[in-house]
């Protein structure tokens, strides 16, 4: 597989604008349980192809129990300067509940660990909105997470998928999901203990210090090209998405083929103005009238003026100098925002 992803590299070469690279992201998996001289290999096969800008990100997705200090060591020595690790929870219940193959103790030692191995750069996964019959277990994994002192958080909210484990339970009533109100109430206590303690509030699950936003995601919310390699990948060159095939086996025989097995989509201008609101409003930054008019050649808020007065009245977004943003009353129905700005298939 490891060669099959390499070769990829080297058939999507001309794939991005440039071949000088801002950052580089090894996930979408589990990186963390490739040997040193796999990762060697894909490291030096990269370079043969991209030139890393000097300052690049270059992170690498773990989960704790893949993680020692020699693997620490060597990532180090190769050149990866961001760690993206899977926490999740503290709490050796929820761990269990969540199917996490670490416990509380690896979850805790493996961030120290890896700060002692010269990592400045650490982003932890947290979720909330594990059933639960009180709040404590979460307060208790926000003090953790800001005892670590890590310059990152992503915190995402429980969802339960219909072809899930949890999907499964729900269906026999073996599991409650939390309500709205219980999530809704996590998601204000976790925003309220990080920016207390310095954090920036950067995208609706992201939170940082300044100066340690992830570049890398950034840039997929700044809706800039991308390009992704492996099975299932998805690479984006406006307005062309594509994503590689799943199974292992076909994506590799097509690569020996000299083929890329990929499915593609040119995006519609619909589909392009939805991605845009979509993307643009998860962020701090918001969703920029200027940019939109350059793109898509028409005003936002004229266009969505009937859309957005409720949102307006109801305090739930600001538009000022030209940005329509979410405020923070407003982040955790973004989605619900986004819905009711979408353009539909029958509108011009």
């Amino acid at each position: 597989m490891v060669a099959a992803i390499a070769q990829e590299a080297h058939l999507q070469a001309d794939y991005l604008p440039s071949r000088h690279l801002q950052s580089l992201y090894f996930g979408g998996g589990t990186p963390s349980l490739l040997s040193e001289a796999e990762l060697s290999f894909l490291w030096q096969q990269i370079h043969e192809i991209y030139i890393l800008d000097a300052q690049a990100e270059i992170t690498l997705e773990a989960n704790p129990d893949d993680l020692n200090k020699e693997k620490l060591d060597f990532y180090r020595a190769l050149g990866i300067n961001r760690l993206s690790i899977g926490i999740q929870t503290f709490h050796e219940g929820h761990l269990r509940f969540l199917n996490r193959a670490h416990n509380a103790q690896q979850a805790r030692q493996v961030v120290e660990m890896a700060q002692e191995a010269g990592f400045s750069q650490i982003s932890i996964d947290l979720i909330y909105g594990i059933p639960a019959g009180d709040h404590q277990i979460w307060q208790q994994d926000l003090a953790e997470a800001l005892r670590l002192e890590v310059p990152h958080i992503s915190a995402y909210c429980l969802t339960i998928e219909e072809k899930t484990v949890f999907g499964h339970w729900q269906r026999q009533q073996k599991l409650a999901p939390a309500s709205d109100d219980f999530a809704y109430t996590q998601f204000e206590m976790l925003r309220e203990a990080l920016l207390k303690a310095a954090y920036e509030h950067y995208e609706v699950s992201n939170f940082a210090h300044s100066g340690a936003y992830a570049r890398h995601n950034t840039h997929y919310w700044q809706g800039k090209p991308y390009l992704g390699l492996g099975p299932s990948a998805h690479s984006y060159k406006p307005p062309i998405r594509q994503h590689n095939i799943a199974n292992n086996s076909l994506y590799m025989a097509a690569i020996r083929a000299g083929e890329i097995p990929a499915a593609r989509e040119v995006l519609s201008p619909q589909e392009r103005r939805n991605e845009f609101i979509m993307t643009r409003l998860r962020t701090i930054w918001g969703l920029d009238l200027q940019e939109w008019q350059e793109t898509f050649g028409f005003d936002f808020a004229s266009a969505r003026a009937s859309v957005l007065a409720p949102w307006l009245e109801k305090g739930l977004v600001i538009l000022k100098e030209g940005k329509l943003r979410l405020r923070p009353e407003g982040l955790f129905l973004g989605d619900a925002l986004c819905a009711d700005l979408f353009w539909e298939a029958e509108e011009s």
